[in-house]
């Protein structure tokens, strides 16, 4: 019923920036909050941000604090990952996921966009 489709995955060398971007689609009243994880090869998947429809409250993980910004933009259901500063280490696969409100876990997924970072 919902369609997450991201994009704006490439290859960026270290100290540069790349904005990524997640599209939602179909029946999307229902979600509350959206999310960035990303899971780089022979590691499990991480959260990285979160941002609320409503309120637009954000979270970061520590590893991306300062460096990565998440907005979005209600009208066009997309919400954006702005990644300063990346470093080798934030290689992996992206993927941008979807909250309903009072669920626990993330019922929707992205098919993952890749982000590369040379050294």
């Amino acid at each position: 019923q919902v369609q997450l489709v991201e994009s704006g995955g490439g290859l960026v060398q270290a100290g540069g920036s790349l904005r990524l971007s997640c599209t939602a689609s179909g029946r999307t009243f229902s979600s509350y909050a959206m999310g960035w994880f990303r899971q780089a090869p022979g590691k499990e998947r991480e959260f990285v941000a979160r941002i609320n429809w409503s309120g637009g409250i954000t979270y970061y993980s520590r590893s991306v604090k300062g460096r990565f910004t998440i907005s979005k933009d209600n009208g066009k259901n997309t919400v954006y990952l702005q990644m300063n500063s990346l470093k080798p280490e934030d290689t992996a696969v992206y993927y941008c996921a979807q909250k309903v409100a009072g669920a626990a876990e993330y019922d929707y997924w992205g098919q993952g966009t890749q982000v590369t970072v040379s050294s």
